[in-house]
């Protein structure tokens, strides 16, 4: 990030503003350009993850048959393999999915979610960290069990109040948000999704998840100010990420400072 002198009163934060721009052209190259993204995810998740992708203007799929996997792997311009609600389908296409990522070169963003509760679930997270993931998202109880785990080459991004950002040493943390996100499930998984499409329009690991989380993120504030209860907010959330705009961006994007023990 370049160095910028401090802003005077009324003057925007050029950092701010500089990320904004940044996120938002994102967002607009993923809407313009439509890619395919396969969701690799819990089943509970598969409808918002699928309607969240094709309101931004990407194209979902989300088989999950061993036998098909390496063939929608390299159909798609990115991935996303979320460890969550694991059956026997999934536990054997997770790691062909991974390995056919990282011979074919596609980006892709691992979700170990709840990994740290068990020990099978943990042994086919490391396996996929083996591939090296472009992205790896999680939680902080996730993060602080995989600290010693994650491989150069991955970037890490930890959701919570303020989310973290860290990618080839750069750090970066993001202030959006709201907590009715916390109150719906598959809130996460569809972040998962959210960051793999913006990976396919978006070759700079630390760009894709800095817009990727904004993207979720200020959709979310915007559902949050029309919404009665987690129930419409579900719905308006969809509504509200077709909605966005990179002006959206430019007006409500926060940054937050980037220090702290996570990542």
């Amino acid at each position: 990030m370049p160095m910028v002198p401090a802003p005077g009163p009324g003057v925007p934060d050029p950092d701010t503003t500089l990320w904004a721009a940044r996120c938002g052209a994102v967002l607009a190259r993923l809407q313009q350009q439509r890619p395919r993204i396969h969701a690799l995810t819990n089943p509970v998740a598969q409808a918002l993850t699928a309607n969240g992708l094709l309101a931004l203007g990407a194209v979902p799929t989300l088989t999950t048959h061993p036998d098909e996997i390496e063939d929608f792997v390299a159909g798609s311009a990115a991935i996303l393999l979320n460890l969550g609600m694991l059956d026997g389908e999934r536990f054997a296409a997770l790691p062909r999915a991974a390995a056919a990522c990282a011979r074919l070169g596609r980006p892709f963003v691992l979700d170990p979610a709840f990994a740290d509760r068990s020990p099978r679930r943990r042994a086919l997270a490391l396996d996929i960290l083996a591939t090296r993931p472009t992205l790896v998202k999680l939680n902080p109880d996730e993060a602080r069990a995989f600290a010693t785990d994650l491989p150069d080459g991955s970037g890490l991004v930890v959701t919570g109040a303020v989310d973290r950002i860290r990618v080839a040493g750069q750090a970066l943390a993001l202030a959006n948000g709201d907590a009715l996100l916390t109150r719906i499930t598959a809130s996460g998984c569809l972040l998962g999704a959210i960051l793999a499409a913006c990976l396919a329009v978006e070759p700079d690991p630390l760009v894709a998840a800095a817009a990727g989380l904004s993207i979720l993120n200020i959709a979310a504030e915007q559902a949050a100010a029309l919404a009665a209860g987690p129930g419409s907010f579900a719905v308006h959330l969809v509504d509200s990420l077709a909605a966005l705009t990179p002006e959206d961006m430019a007006g409500r994007l926060r940054l937050a400072p980037s220090g702290g023990d996570t990542p």
